[in-house]
């Protein structure tokens, strides 16, 4: 067995490429039988290889690129995605889904979660949620970091309502997103595409009938380091090939390692390989210079993910089995 590291999640980037364009390719056509592909872009790297994957696919004129942004979207964000398209030819749809957030209540449900745990929060703070523990072996908690207008920042734990209640909330944004996209669908008789990488497929990182809901999912067993080398193979703009990802959700920039993954996603690409294909975690601890204990942690952390959000990824559960429709 070879001393483990980087190497094993290198791939033929052209041969996946043109694999995955056949599939996506045949899987519109004959299995849902749609004449082309819907693709919300938000300027992260797995959006955007998605859109170039569906280009491949099916043809620029073929696919239909939306752009949603909402109050807490980075403007560079939007900019990447329209350098994007433009690099790809793409008709591009932009609608502000900010007005309808507000009128169902996100923002204003958000805030007041905010408030119940920091009362100072108020008009001009930016904000964010973090997690801590995993890495440590410890329970994973959340913790609330914000930044009032003149640049201090604050933090508190937060209790399990609070977060609740705020993830409740920004939730919406998924779902809305969603339901613009599944118009277009309707309206061009298209399909939708699903952006989540492997390491988000695997550990739950979407919003069950929000992100996490689509048609067709093209990379979702692609690690995120290799959605990285498939962009640079395909040719994408440099301004989204070295985009650092974000979740894009809160108006505090946030990491996603910050925010829901133990590590860094180049690392934890590496451990979810490790774990998969039975690696001990001496041999992760040596790969990632971390301590034994922390590499344990970290397959402990991936293994309670996958159980916590099982319930994302089951359809809709019956009474009775066998009732095909």
């Amino acid at each position: 067995m070879s001393r483990l590291d980087f190497d094993v999640l290198d791939l033929d980037y052209a041969k996946e490429a043109d694999r995955i364009a056949a599939w996506l390719r045949e899987t519109t056509a004959r299995t849902l039988r749609r004449r082309g592909l819907v693709v919300a872009i938000s300027g992260g790297i797995d959006s955007s290889c998605c859109l170039a994957l569906a280009v491949r696919a099916v043809g620029p004129e073929r696919v239909h690129a939306l752009i949603l942004p909402e109050r807490d979207s980075s403007d560079d964000s939007a900019a990447r995605a329209r350098i994007l398209a433009a690099h790809l030819g793409v008709a591009t749809g932009t609608v502000d889904i900010a007005p309808t957030l507000a009128a169902i209540g996100c923002y204003a449900a958000r805030d007041e979660a905010v408030r119940r745990a920091l009362p100072a929060y108020g008009e001009g703070w930016r904000f964010k949620i973090v997690i801590d523990g995993g890495l440590e072996g410890r329970i994973n908690q959340f913790r609330l970091v914000a930044e009032d207008p003149q640049g201090a920042v604050h933090g508190c734990r937060l209790a399990l309502p609070e977060y609740l209640q705020i993830v409740a909330a920004t939730n919406f944004k998924q779902r809305i997103r969603k339901t613009l996209e599944y118009y277009h669908a309707d309206r061009l008789n298209y399909a939708v595409v699903g952006t989540p990488n492997r390491l988000e497929y695997d550990q739950g990182f979407f919003v069950k009938n929000g992100d996490g809901s689509a048609d067709v999912k093209p990379i979702a067993h692609l690690y995120k380091s290799q959605v990285y080398g498939m962009a640079r193979h395909l040719g994408l703009p440099a301004r989204v090939c070295d985009a650092v990802p974000t979740t894009d959700t809160y108006s505090l920039a946030q990491g996603q390692d910050e925010f829901y993954f133990a590590l860094p996603y180049r690392e934890m690409d590496l451990a979810l390989w490790a774990l998969e294909h039975g690696r001990p975690p001496e041999e992760l601890a040596a790969a990632l210079s971390i301590t034994v204990a922390q590499a344990e942690a970290v397959y402990v952390d991936i293994g309670n993910k996958r159980r916590t959000t099982r319930y994302l990824h089951l359809a809709p559960v019956l009474i009775e089995d066998g009732m095909a429709p």
